[in-house]
């Protein structure tokens, strides 16, 4: 069976892996072994050590590889360990043009850590392009986009950042978390790196810390390979099984996740108690004909925003249904507060300039029913008034 020609509904489930082809097993086999013996000292096998390789990681990067239509993937121990491996392909010297607007973690690890290595940065409104191309600089080596952007759903437009790095000679990276492979493909794009935190959808359940990287260059791969056995960051192998089992419903998550929260996102925008709701399947918001043209839907996160932090505070203690806390992409809805979790290292002024006010929740919808949803989120509205 050709599988590179079978829909990614399909791919999920039917790889190389599906079954064991020394047992029949229907399940990825988990490998504890830390190290691997070998009959000679001339040749060695293709396991050694494990931080250098396992076989049950090597299945979880190899899957993943061909979900993104990549030459190779690399598994990491978190989305951040994922993104600061990558940022270890520039050098002292070097400049990193970065979206204003990107996740709390990746702007404190540029901006505290990036600078003391001597490696230069700007953040920049990727939805401007002029703006991106005035940015750049002859030592300019990376361009790293996040869409829809975290918490405020800004569009990037891909393709045209990626042909102003083609004229620059620069990497693009992209930051894939929100919408997984089965919604957008940067790779197909001509995006160089597309990472995540598959510690969200791709995982799914809320048990799993993971991060993946993906390449569709040989020379790409054998650098960041090199970063990921240097750094040595990577999942032990029940990570990894965990990971490849919430892929195996991914693509019907996602699909049911995408449709309640569209539903939702509509419901919000009309209730009196919340100012603002940004969502990539609105017509009106910026972006969307953008989206729309790189993605296959806009996926299940959104965000929404109430009169100020006490509203918040008020909503949050009343709402019944989601979790309230760190983290989004699972079964069940989490409900998040940017100010003080996800975008808790970014400065109150930074934070505020880039639309991530007091009073801004973000939601990310899981599975259950869209009635429910409603009539919780309308009895806490409703409670704002009693308190």
């Amino acid at each position: 069976m050709m599988t590179e020609s079978l829909d990614i509904q399909t791919r999920l489930l039917h790889h190389r892996h599906k079954t064991d082809p020394h047992n029949g097993a229907v399940s990825v086999g988990v490998q504890h072994a830390s190290t691997f013996h070998q009959n000679s000292l001339e040749q060695f096998g293709a396991y050694d050590y494990a931080r250098s390789g396992n076989p049950t990681r090597e299945a979880l990067e190899e899957i993943f590889a061909g979900l993104e239509n990549g030459t190779d993937a690399f598994a990491f121990a978190s989305g951040m360990a994922a993104i600061s491996t990558t940022f270890m392909l520039l050098s002292s010297g070097d400049h990193l043009v970065i979206t204003e607007d990107v996740y709390g973690g990746t702007f404190r690890m540029t901006t505290e850590v990036l600078t003391r290595l001597g490696i230069e940065h700007t953040f920049v409104d990727m939805t401007r392009v002029d703006e991106v191309k005035a940015t750049l600089q002859d030592n300019t080596k990376m361009i790293f986009m996040e869409t829809p952007s975290n918490p405020t759903m800004k569009i990037t437009p891909i393709r045209d950042i990626v042909a102003l790095a083609e004229a620059h000679d620069c990497l693009t990276v992209l930051d894939n978390t929100f919408m997984t492979p089965v919604l957008q493909r940067p790779l197909d794009l001509g995006v160089d790196i597309v990472v995540h935190s598959a510690t969200k959808f791709i995982g799914g359940h809320s048990d799993v810390v993971s991060g993946l990287a993906v390449v569709k260059r040989p020379d790409l791969a054998g650098r960041l390979g090199f970063l990921q056995n240097s750094f040595g960051a990577i999942p032990g192998p029940d990570d990894c099984w965990l990971i490849m089992r919430g892929l195996k419903t991914l693509h019907t998550r996602m699909m049911v996740s995408q449709e309640v929260a569209s539903n939702l996102a509509h419901w919000l925008d009309v209730q009196p108690e919340v100012k603002r709701v940004y969502y990539p399947g609105f017509s009106d918001q910026l972006g969307n004909a953008i989206h729309a043209g790189q993605s296959d839907g806009p996926g299940a996160v959104l965000s929404f925003e109430l009169a100020d932090r006490e509203a918040v505070s008020r909503f949050s203690q009343a709402v019944e249904i989601p979790v309230f806390a760190v983290s989004l992409g699972a079964v069940e809805s989490i409900l998040s507060y940017p100010a003080k979790m996800s975008h808790a290292a970014m400065p109150d002024h930074e934070r505020v300039a880039r639309g991530i006010t007091d009073g801004l929740l973000r939601l990310s919808v899981g599975l259950e029913s869209e009635a429910d949803l409603k009539r919780d989120f309308r009895q806490a509205f409703d409670s704002l008034a009693r308190m």
